[in-house]
Protein backbone atom coordinates (compact mmCIF):
# COMPACT_ATOMS: atom_id res chain seq x y z
CA UNK A 1 0.00 0.00 0.00
CA UNK A 2 1.28 3.44 -0.86
CA UNK A 3 2.07 6.00 1.81
CA UNK A 4 -0.97 8.02 2.80
CA UNK A 5 -1.40 11.63 1.57
CA UNK A 6 0.29 10.85 -1.75
CA UNK A 7 -0.67 13.73 -4.05
CA UNK A 8 -0.83 11.63 -7.22
CA UNK A 9 -3.06 9.02 -5.58
CA UNK A 10 -5.38 11.64 -4.08
CA UNK A 11 -5.67 13.46 -7.41
CA UNK A 12 -6.50 10.21 -9.20
CA UNK A 13 -9.06 9.34 -6.51
CA UNK A 14 -10.71 12.74 -6.94
CA UNK A 15 -10.97 12.15 -10.70
CA UNK A 16 -13.47 9.37 -10.02
CA UNK A 17 -15.78 12.10 -8.72
CA UNK A 18 -14.96 14.18 -11.81
CA UNK A 19 -15.96 11.22 -14.01
CA UNK A 20 -19.27 10.18 -12.47
CA UNK A 21 -20.59 13.53 -11.24
CA UNK A 22 -21.52 14.33 -14.83
CA UNK A 23 -24.24 11.69 -14.41
CA UNK A 24 -25.45 13.33 -11.22
CA UNK A 25 -25.70 16.73 -12.87
CA UNK A 26 -27.00 15.93 -16.36
CA UNK A 27 -29.13 12.85 -15.65
CA UNK A 28 -30.55 13.41 -12.17
CA UNK A 29 -30.48 17.20 -11.92
CA UNK A 30 -30.86 19.03 -15.23
CA UNK A 31 -31.38 17.77 -18.76
CA UNK A 32 -32.97 14.37 -18.11
CA UNK A 33 -35.67 15.58 -15.65
CA UNK A 34 -36.62 18.47 -17.93
CA UNK A 35 -36.59 16.22 -21.02
CA UNK A 36 -38.59 13.54 -19.23
CA UNK A 37 -41.29 15.97 -18.07
CA UNK A 38 -41.46 17.46 -21.60
CA UNK A 39 -41.90 14.17 -23.48
CA UNK A 40 -44.38 12.72 -20.98
CA UNK A 41 -46.62 15.77 -20.56
CA UNK A 42 -49.33 16.55 -23.10
CA UNK A 43 -52.59 18.50 -23.01
CA UNK A 44 -54.55 15.27 -22.89
CA UNK A 45 -52.64 13.08 -20.43
CA UNK A 46 -52.21 15.60 -17.60
CA UNK A 47 -48.64 14.44 -16.96
CA UNK A 48 -49.60 10.82 -16.43
CA UNK A 49 -47.79 7.89 -18.05
CA UNK A 50 -48.29 4.18 -18.56
CA UNK A 51 -45.62 1.88 -17.16
CA UNK A 52 -46.22 -1.82 -17.86
CA UNK A 53 -49.95 -1.24 -17.89
CA UNK A 54 -50.16 0.90 -14.73
CA UNK A 55 -50.78 4.66 -14.64
CA UNK A 56 -48.49 7.00 -12.70
CA UNK A 57 -47.87 10.75 -12.41
CA UNK A 58 -44.73 11.12 -14.54
CA UNK A 59 -42.45 12.61 -11.86
CA UNK A 60 -43.76 10.18 -9.21
CA UNK A 61 -42.80 7.30 -11.53
CA UNK A 62 -39.23 8.54 -11.84
CA UNK A 63 -39.11 9.00 -8.04
CA UNK A 64 -40.27 5.42 -7.55
CA UNK A 65 -37.70 4.18 -10.09
CA UNK A 66 -34.92 5.86 -8.12
CA UNK A 67 -36.29 4.41 -4.87
CA UNK A 68 -36.20 0.89 -6.33
CA UNK A 69 -32.68 1.45 -7.70
CA UNK A 70 -31.34 2.54 -4.34
CA UNK A 71 -33.18 -0.27 -2.57
CA UNK A 72 -31.41 -2.76 -4.84
CA UNK A 73 -28.11 -1.13 -3.93
CA UNK A 74 -28.95 -1.48 -0.22
CA UNK A 75 -29.18 -5.25 -0.67
CA UNK A 76 -26.21 -5.57 -3.04
CA UNK A 77 -23.57 -3.50 -1.26
CA UNK A 78 -23.19 -5.58 1.92
CA UNK A 79 -22.45 -8.62 -0.24
CA UNK A 80 -20.06 -6.86 -2.61
CA UNK A 81 -18.21 -4.88 0.03
CA UNK A 82 -17.69 -8.05 2.06
CA UNK A 83 -16.01 -9.64 -0.94
CA UNK A 84 -13.95 -6.50 -1.51
CA UNK A 85 -12.73 -6.48 2.08
CA UNK A 86 -11.61 -10.10 2.08
CA UNK A 87 -10.16 -10.09 -1.41
CA UNK A 88 -8.82 -6.54 -1.33
CA UNK A 89 -10.24 -5.90 -4.80
CA UNK A 90 -12.58 -2.95 -4.28
CA UNK A 91 -11.31 -1.35 -7.50
CA UNK A 92 -12.84 -4.19 -9.53
CA UNK A 93 -16.25 -3.31 -8.12
CA UNK A 94 -15.71 0.39 -8.89
CA UNK A 95 -15.04 -0.67 -12.49
CA UNK A 96 -18.08 -2.97 -12.58
CA UNK A 97 -20.55 -0.34 -11.40
CA UNK A 98 -18.97 2.32 -13.60
CA UNK A 99 -19.59 0.09 -16.63
CA UNK A 100 -23.24 -0.45 -15.63
CA UNK A 101 -23.88 3.26 -15.08
CA UNK A 102 -22.04 4.53 -18.14
CA UNK A 103 -23.63 2.00 -20.51
CA UNK A 104 -27.09 2.78 -19.09
CA UNK A 105 -26.53 6.49 -19.83
CA UNK A 106 -25.54 5.63 -23.40
CA UNK A 107 -28.75 3.57 -23.75
CA UNK A 108 -30.78 6.65 -22.71
CA UNK A 109 -29.84 8.09 -26.12
CA UNK A 110 -32.73 5.97 -27.48
CA UNK A 111 -35.26 7.12 -24.84
CA UNK A 112 -38.38 8.83 -26.18
CA UNK A 113 -42.14 8.98 -25.52
CA UNK A 114 -42.65 5.65 -27.28
CA UNK A 115 -40.12 3.83 -25.11
CA UNK A 116 -41.04 4.74 -21.53
CA UNK A 117 -40.39 1.32 -19.99
CA UNK A 118 -36.83 0.75 -21.31
CA UNK A 119 -36.02 4.42 -20.65
CA UNK A 120 -37.08 4.23 -16.99
CA UNK A 121 -35.20 0.95 -16.56
CA UNK A 122 -32.02 2.49 -18.01
CA UNK A 123 -32.54 5.52 -15.75
CA UNK A 124 -32.70 3.19 -12.72
CA UNK A 125 -29.65 1.18 -13.85
CA UNK A 126 -27.64 4.39 -14.20
CA UNK A 127 -28.51 5.23 -10.59
CA UNK A 128 -27.38 1.75 -9.50
CA UNK A 129 -24.08 2.21 -11.33
CA UNK A 130 -23.50 5.63 -9.83
CA UNK A 131 -24.33 4.78 -6.23
CA UNK A 132 -22.72 1.33 -6.38
CA UNK A 133 -19.34 2.72 -7.40
CA UNK A 134 -19.42 5.38 -4.72
CA UNK A 135 -19.27 3.04 -1.73
CA UNK A 136 -15.95 1.63 -2.90
CA UNK A 137 -14.73 5.10 -3.85
CA UNK A 138 -15.61 6.40 -0.36
CA UNK A 139 -13.91 3.45 1.34
CA UNK A 140 -10.57 4.52 -0.15
CA UNK A 141 -10.60 7.74 1.91
CA UNK A 142 -9.07 6.36 5.14
CA UNK A 143 -6.59 4.34 3.05
CA UNK A 144 -5.21 7.30 1.10
CA UNK A 145 -5.41 10.10 3.70
CA UNK A 146 -4.53 10.47 7.37
CA UNK A 147 -7.26 11.63 9.77
CA UNK A 148 -6.02 15.24 9.82
CA UNK A 149 -6.20 15.39 6.00
CA UNK A 150 -9.54 13.65 5.42
CA UNK A 151 -11.70 16.81 5.50
CA UNK A 152 -9.44 18.43 2.91
CA UNK A 153 -9.20 15.33 0.70
CA UNK A 154 -12.96 14.70 0.90
CA UNK A 155 -13.64 18.31 -0.13
CA UNK A 156 -11.13 17.91 -2.99
CA UNK A 157 -13.13 14.97 -4.33
CA UNK A 158 -16.38 16.90 -4.32
CA UNK A 159 -14.67 19.94 -5.84
CA UNK A 160 -13.33 17.84 -8.72
CA UNK A 161 -16.81 16.42 -9.15
CA UNK A 162 -18.43 19.83 -9.39
CA UNK A 163 -15.85 21.17 -11.85
CA UNK A 164 -15.93 18.10 -14.10
CA UNK A 165 -19.71 17.94 -14.18
CA UNK A 166 -20.05 21.65 -14.94
CA UNK A 167 -17.61 21.36 -17.85
CA UNK A 168 -19.64 18.59 -19.49
CA UNK A 169 -22.88 20.39 -18.65
CA UNK A 170 -21.64 23.47 -20.52
CA UNK A 171 -20.85 21.31 -23.56
CA UNK A 172 -24.34 19.80 -23.44
CA UNK A 173 -25.77 23.27 -22.82
CA UNK A 174 -24.52 24.43 -26.23
CA UNK A 175 -26.32 21.59 -28.03
CA UNK A 176 -29.56 22.12 -26.06
CA UNK A 177 -29.72 25.91 -26.48
CA UNK A 178 -28.17 26.32 -29.94
CA UNK A 179 -29.03 23.18 -31.94
CA UNK A 180 -29.21 25.23 -35.14
CA UNK A 181 -25.44 25.82 -34.97
CA UNK A 182 -24.96 22.12 -35.64
CA UNK A 183 -27.79 21.71 -38.13
CA UNK A 184 -29.90 19.76 -35.60
CA UNK A 185 -33.61 19.74 -36.46
CA UNK A 186 -34.83 16.93 -34.19
CA UNK A 187 -35.72 18.75 -30.96
CA UNK A 188 -35.17 15.60 -28.86
CA UNK A 189 -31.67 14.99 -30.24
CA UNK A 190 -29.69 17.50 -28.08
CA UNK A 191 -30.97 15.96 -24.83
CA UNK A 192 -30.41 12.41 -26.03
CA UNK A 193 -26.93 13.32 -27.24
CA UNK A 194 -26.22 14.70 -23.76
CA UNK A 195 -27.06 11.33 -22.20
CA UNK A 196 -24.64 9.61 -24.60
CA UNK A 197 -21.88 12.12 -23.80
CA UNK A 198 -22.36 11.49 -20.07
CA UNK A 199 -21.76 7.77 -20.58
CA UNK A 200 -18.62 8.35 -22.64
CA UNK A 201 -17.30 11.01 -20.22
CA UNK A 202 -17.95 8.70 -17.26
CA UNK A 203 -16.11 5.74 -18.78
CA UNK A 204 -13.28 7.86 -20.16
CA UNK A 205 -12.23 9.82 -17.07
CA UNK A 206 -12.76 6.85 -14.74
CA UNK A 207 -9.71 5.29 -16.40
CA UNK A 208 -7.51 7.72 -14.44
CA UNK A 209 -8.36 6.35 -10.96
CA UNK A 210 -8.54 2.81 -12.32
CA UNK A 211 -4.92 3.09 -13.51
CA UNK A 212 -3.47 4.88 -10.48
CA UNK A 213 -5.40 3.69 -7.41
CA UNK A 214 -4.20 0.57 -5.58
CA UNK A 215 -6.61 -2.35 -5.81
CA UNK A 216 -7.42 -2.01 -2.09
CA UNK A 217 -6.08 -3.45 1.14
CA UNK A 218 -7.36 -6.94 1.94
CA UNK A 219 -8.67 -7.82 5.37
CA UNK A 220 -6.42 -10.54 6.76
CA UNK A 221 -9.25 -12.21 8.69
CA UNK A 222 -10.82 -15.10 6.81
CA UNK A 223 -14.46 -16.16 7.01
CA UNK A 224 -16.46 -19.34 6.61
CA UNK A 225 -19.74 -17.91 5.32
CA UNK A 226 -21.10 -18.06 1.79
CA UNK A 227 -20.94 -14.86 -0.22
CA UNK A 228 -24.55 -13.73 0.25
CA UNK A 229 -24.86 -14.58 3.94
CA UNK A 230 -21.36 -13.35 4.73
CA UNK A 231 -22.04 -9.82 3.52
CA UNK A 232 -24.98 -9.32 5.85
CA UNK A 233 -23.10 -10.97 8.73
CA UNK A 234 -20.34 -8.42 8.15
CA UNK A 235 -22.92 -5.64 8.19
CA UNK A 236 -24.22 -7.01 11.49
CA UNK A 237 -20.69 -7.04 12.88
CA UNK A 238 -20.22 -3.42 11.85
CA UNK A 239 -23.48 -2.52 13.60
CA UNK A 240 -22.28 -4.24 16.79
CA UNK A 241 -19.04 -2.29 16.60
CA UNK A 242 -20.93 0.95 15.93
CA UNK A 243 -23.00 0.42 19.09
CA UNK A 244 -19.78 0.44 21.13
CA UNK A 245 -18.72 3.79 19.63
CA UNK A 246 -20.53 6.53 21.57
CA UNK A 247 -20.22 9.22 18.92
CA UNK A 248 -20.70 7.15 15.77
CA UNK A 249 -23.90 5.54 17.07
CA UNK A 250 -25.37 9.01 17.58
CA UNK A 251 -24.06 10.41 14.33
CA UNK A 252 -25.54 7.80 11.99
CA UNK A 253 -29.25 8.36 12.92
CA UNK A 254 -28.76 12.12 12.50
CA UNK A 255 -27.05 11.53 9.15
CA UNK A 256 -29.92 9.26 8.08
CA UNK A 257 -32.66 11.81 8.71
CA UNK A 258 -31.01 14.90 7.28
CA UNK A 259 -29.85 12.85 4.27
CA UNK A 260 -33.51 11.99 3.56
CA UNK A 261 -33.97 15.70 2.94
CA UNK A 262 -30.67 16.58 1.25
CA UNK A 263 -30.55 13.73 -1.24
CA UNK A 264 -34.22 14.05 -2.17
CA UNK A 265 -34.00 17.78 -2.84
CA UNK A 266 -31.01 17.21 -5.11
CA UNK A 267 -32.91 14.55 -7.07
CA UNK A 268 -36.31 16.26 -7.43
CA UNK A 269 -35.48 19.98 -7.65
CA UNK A 270 -35.56 20.18 -11.45
CA UNK A 271 -38.81 18.25 -11.79
CA UNK A 272 -40.34 20.48 -9.12
CA UNK A 273 -39.36 23.67 -10.96
CA UNK A 274 -40.51 22.32 -14.33
CA UNK A 275 -43.96 21.37 -13.03
CA UNK A 276 -44.69 24.01 -10.38
CA UNK A 277 -42.98 27.06 -11.89
CA UNK A 278 -43.15 26.02 -15.57
CA UNK A 279 -39.52 27.01 -16.08
CA UNK A 280 -38.02 26.20 -19.52
CA UNK A 281 -35.13 23.77 -19.87
CA UNK A 282 -32.59 26.56 -20.46
CA UNK A 283 -33.58 28.25 -17.18
CA UNK A 284 -33.41 24.96 -15.30
CA UNK A 285 -29.93 24.20 -16.62
CA UNK A 286 -28.79 27.70 -15.69
CA UNK A 287 -30.17 27.20 -12.18
CA UNK A 288 -28.36 23.92 -11.64
CA UNK A 289 -25.13 25.42 -12.99
CA UNK A 290 -25.47 28.17 -10.37
CA UNK A 291 -25.89 25.48 -7.72
CA UNK A 292 -22.82 23.57 -8.92
CA UNK A 293 -20.57 26.64 -9.11
CA UNK A 294 -21.59 27.88 -5.68
CA UNK A 295 -21.16 24.34 -4.32
CA UNK A 296 -17.47 24.36 -5.28
CA UNK A 297 -16.91 27.21 -2.85
CA UNK A 298 -19.34 25.71 -0.35
CA UNK A 299 -17.39 22.44 0.03
CA UNK A 300 -14.13 24.34 0.61
CA UNK A 301 -15.77 26.82 2.99
CA UNK A 302 -17.32 24.08 5.14
CA UNK A 303 -13.96 22.29 5.31
CA UNK A 304 -12.31 25.44 6.68
CA UNK A 305 -15.14 26.19 9.10
CA UNK A 306 -14.96 22.65 10.48
CA UNK A 307 -11.32 23.23 11.39
CA UNK A 308 -12.32 26.28 13.42
CA UNK A 309 -15.67 25.26 14.93
CA UNK A 310 -15.74 21.46 14.63
CA UNK A 311 -17.67 19.24 12.23
CA UNK A 312 -20.83 18.82 14.31
CA UNK A 313 -21.37 22.54 14.92
CA UNK A 314 -20.97 23.23 11.20
CA UNK A 315 -23.41 20.42 10.35
CA UNK A 316 -25.96 21.86 12.79
CA UNK A 317 -25.72 25.28 11.14
CA UNK A 318 -26.03 23.77 7.67
CA UNK A 319 -29.09 21.68 8.57
CA UNK A 320 -30.79 24.80 9.96
CA UNK A 321 -30.19 26.45 6.58
CA UNK A 322 -31.70 23.39 4.85
CA UNK A 323 -34.86 23.75 6.94
CA UNK A 324 -35.06 27.35 5.72
CA UNK A 325 -34.59 26.11 2.15
CA UNK A 326 -37.62 23.82 2.51
CA UNK A 327 -39.79 26.66 3.82
CA UNK A 328 -38.63 28.95 1.02
CA UNK A 329 -39.21 26.28 -1.65
CA UNK A 330 -42.77 25.74 -0.43
CA UNK A 331 -43.47 29.48 -0.73
CA UNK A 332 -41.60 30.00 -4.03
CA UNK A 333 -43.86 31.25 -6.82
CA UNK A 334 -41.49 32.82 -9.38
CA UNK A 335 -38.34 31.88 -11.27
CA UNK A 336 -36.39 34.68 -9.53
CA UNK A 337 -37.30 33.31 -6.11
CA UNK A 338 -36.24 29.86 -7.25
CA UNK A 339 -32.84 31.23 -8.35
CA UNK A 340 -32.27 32.63 -4.86
CA UNK A 341 -33.23 29.35 -3.21
CA UNK A 342 -30.97 27.50 -5.67
CA UNK A 343 -27.99 29.67 -4.75
CA UNK A 344 -28.48 28.85 -1.06
CA UNK A 345 -28.84 25.15 -1.89
CA UNK A 346 -25.55 25.29 -3.78
CA UNK A 347 -23.77 26.84 -0.80
CA UNK A 348 -24.81 24.08 1.61
CA UNK A 349 -25.08 21.11 -0.79
CA UNK A 350 -21.38 20.44 -1.34
CA UNK A 351 -20.56 21.31 2.24
CA UNK A 352 -22.95 18.87 3.86
CA UNK A 353 -21.97 15.99 1.55
CA UNK A 354 -18.25 16.47 2.04
CA UNK A 355 -18.60 17.11 5.78
CA UNK A 356 -20.83 14.07 6.29
CA UNK A 357 -18.33 11.72 4.67
CA UNK A 358 -15.29 13.07 6.49
CA UNK A 359 -17.13 13.18 9.84
CA UNK A 360 -17.97 9.50 9.50
CA UNK A 361 -14.39 8.72 8.51
CA UNK A 362 -13.05 10.63 11.54
CA UNK A 363 -15.23 8.65 13.93
CA UNK A 364 -13.74 5.35 12.70
CA UNK A 365 -10.81 3.83 14.65
CA UNK A 366 -7.46 4.59 13.02
CA UNK A 367 -6.37 0.93 12.97
CA UNK A 368 -9.49 -0.30 11.17
CA UNK A 369 -8.89 -2.78 8.33
CA UNK A 370 -12.40 -3.54 7.03
CA UNK A 371 -12.95 -0.07 5.57
CA UNK A 372 -15.21 -1.30 2.76
CA UNK A 373 -17.59 -2.91 5.27
CA UNK A 374 -17.75 0.26 7.37
CA UNK A 375 -18.30 2.45 4.34
CA UNK A 376 -20.83 -0.05 3.05
CA UNK A 377 -22.71 0.53 6.29
CA UNK A 378 -22.44 4.29 5.72
CA UNK A 379 -23.70 3.97 2.16
CA UNK A 380 -26.50 1.60 3.13
CA UNK A 381 -27.60 4.24 5.63
CA UNK A 382 -27.48 6.94 2.95
CA UNK A 383 -29.22 4.82 0.31
CA UNK A 384 -32.02 3.88 2.73
CA UNK A 385 -32.40 7.60 3.41
CA UNK A 386 -32.72 8.21 -0.34
CA UNK A 387 -35.27 5.40 -0.67
CA UNK A 388 -37.35 6.82 2.18
CA UNK A 389 -37.01 10.45 1.11
CA UNK A 390 -37.63 10.06 -2.61
CA UNK A 391 -40.47 7.57 -2.13
CA UNK A 392 -42.11 9.89 0.42
CA UNK A 393 -41.80 12.81 -2.00
CA UNK A 394 -43.43 10.84 -4.84
CA UNK A 395 -46.08 9.34 -2.58
CA UNK A 396 -47.21 12.68 -1.14
CA UNK A 397 -47.24 14.21 -4.63
CA UNK A 398 -49.62 11.48 -5.80
CA UNK A 399 -51.61 11.76 -2.56
CA UNK A 400 -52.03 15.56 -2.64
CA UNK A 401 -51.59 16.27 -6.35
CA UNK A 402 -48.67 18.68 -5.86
CA UNK A 403 -44.93 18.25 -5.19
CA UNK A 404 -45.09 21.50 -3.21
CA UNK A 405 -46.72 19.67 -0.30
CA UNK A 406 -44.00 17.02 -0.38
CA UNK A 407 -41.42 19.69 0.46
CA UNK A 408 -42.96 20.08 3.93
CA UNK A 409 -42.38 16.38 4.59
CA UNK A 410 -38.67 16.91 3.84
CA UNK A 411 -38.57 19.75 6.37
CA UNK A 412 -39.73 17.31 9.05
CA UNK A 413 -36.83 14.98 8.22
CA UNK A 414 -34.37 17.86 8.60
CA UNK A 415 -35.85 18.86 11.96
CA UNK A 416 -35.44 15.32 13.30
CA UNK A 417 -31.85 15.27 12.02
CA UNK A 418 -31.16 18.61 13.71
CA UNK A 419 -32.40 17.35 17.09
CA UNK A 420 -30.17 14.29 16.79
CA UNK A 421 -27.16 16.44 15.88
CA UNK A 422 -27.65 18.47 19.05
CA UNK A 423 -27.65 15.18 20.97
CA UNK A 424 -24.39 14.22 19.24
CA UNK A 425 -22.81 17.58 20.11
CA UNK A 426 -23.73 17.12 23.78
CA UNK A 427 -22.20 13.62 23.76
CA UNK A 428 -19.06 14.92 22.06
CA UNK A 429 -18.63 17.71 24.61
CA UNK A 430 -19.18 15.27 27.49
CA UNK A 431 -16.61 12.82 26.10
CA UNK A 432 -14.10 15.62 25.58
CA UNK A 433 -14.60 16.86 29.15
CA UNK A 434 -14.15 13.36 30.59
CA UNK A 435 -10.98 12.89 28.54
CA UNK A 436 -9.56 16.17 29.86
CA UNK A 437 -10.40 15.18 33.46
CA UNK A 438 -8.74 11.79 32.98
CA UNK A 439 -5.62 13.48 31.65
CA UNK A 440 -5.45 15.64 34.77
Amino acid sequence: METKNNKKTIRAWAFFDWANSAYNLVITSTIFPAYYVAITTTKTNGGKVQFFGKTFINTALSDYALSVAYLIIVFLLPILSSIADYKGNKKIFMQFFTAIGAIACCVLYFFDANHIEPGIIAFALAAIGYSGGFVFYNSYLPEIATVDMQDKVSAKGFTYGYIGSVLLQLICFVFVLKPELFGIVDETFPARLSFLLVGLWWMGFALIPFIVLPKGSPNAVSHDHNIIKGGFIELGKVWKKVKTMPLLKRYLPAFFFYSMGVQTIMLVATGFAAKELHMPTSALITTILIIQLVAIGGATLMSRLSGKYGNVRVLIAVVIIWIGVCAAAYLTKTATEFYVVAAVVGLVMGGIQSMSRSTYSKYLPENITDTASFFSFYDVTEKLAIVGGVFSFGFFEELTGSPRNSVLVLAIFFIIGLILLFSLLAAENKLKKNTELSAV
